[in-house]
């Protein structure tokens, strides 16, 4: 179930992007980014009142709080990279950038997750995933926008986690309404202070595609399933199967909407797949290697 949610996230994911994209290339990067925030904010808002739930009743910890300020992060470093580097080569350095978090995260415990050991038998299932980033990368290396997307991927598993312990501290829903709230307060003084160029400027008007409005909600939807799925799986395979729901919906998205079909994000989708695949069965055989030597000793 956690693994299926995992992978549908990814599809949404691939929804988020097309719409927040669309959304982007009317209003500019940072008045998009208040946008989304904003209707986000909306939905889980009204989720909050109906189910009568009280946001504010308790305190917690600052750094609980911080998920949102770094997802506003994370799209922004994205955006950055938009334009410099290829689709596919953004796709494949977020995965690295979160594989690579995952691991230390799953490896050290860190942020306060739950440890999921190394084990040597996801080697060969972690060299096909290498194969299928770097089959993505098409040989695009330039040093900023690499290095920005990158870390956007460190900072959405660091995110992923502080949201996961606040909705452990309080609800899934208040969670996620956080996530938007501080999402929020941080965008409008970053749009402020460097989206004065933006057509939003000139005169507020309405984007031609309704659809384009729908990428908050749909940011909320993929925060609350985050938050469900992150304490109950390793990090990184998350990531990894959020990754192939976002490729294979990608690609379907551009084959439909554009006529184009990328052969690169078909077959580095496949590997991430395929290596995923075998460390997930390689666990399973582990998994119950180690309960039948538990049944036998008894």
């Amino acid at each position: 179930m956690y693994y299926l949610a995992s992978l549908l996230i990814g599809i949404l994911v691939a929804l988020m992007i097309a719409a927040n994209g669309g959304l982007t290339t009317f209003y500019g990067i940072y008045s998009a980014t208040v946008i989304i925030h904003i209707v986000g904010l909306i939905l889980i808002g009204t989720i909050i009142l109906l189910r009568r739930e009280k946001p504010f009743a308790k305190r917690l910890p600052w750094y609980l709080y911080i998920g949102g300020v770094l997802g506003v992060a994370t799209t922004a470093s994205v955006n950055f990279a938009f334009g410099k580097i290829s689709l596919s080569a953004i796709l494949a350095l977020g995965l690295f950038g979160q594989s690579v978090a995952g691991v230390l995260v799953d490896q050290l415990g860190l942020f306060g997750m739950r440890k999921h050991p190394f084990r040597a038998y996801q080697i060969p299932g972690l060299l096909l995933v290498a194969g299928g980033i770097g089959w993505m990368m098409g040989g695009e290396f330039p040093i900023w926008p690499v290095l920005a997307v990158f870390g956007s991927g460190v900072l959405l598993v660091i995110s992923r986690s502080y949201n996961s312990r606040l909705a452990g501290e309080t609800s899934l829903y208040i969670s996620t309404f956080f996530n938007y709230i501080c999402g929020l307060v941080t965008a409008i003084p970053v749009f402020l202070l460097f989206g004065g160029g933006e057509s939003v400027w000139a005169g507020l008007a309405l984007a031609p595609n309704w659809w384009s409005y729908l990428g908050g909600a749909i940011g909320v939807a993929t925060v609350w399933l985050s938050n469900v799925v992150v304490v109950k799986i390793p990090q990184l395979y998350i990531t990894l199967l959020m990754f192939v729901g976002q490729v294979f919906t990608g690609v379907l998205l551009d084959a439909l909407l554009d006529g184009a079909f990328s052969t690169a994000n078909l077959i580095g989708g496949a590997l991430v797949a395929l290596g995923l695949a075998l460390n997930l069965l390689f666990e399973r055989r582990a998994s119950r290697r180690l309960a039948a030597e538990i049944n036998a000793a008894e």
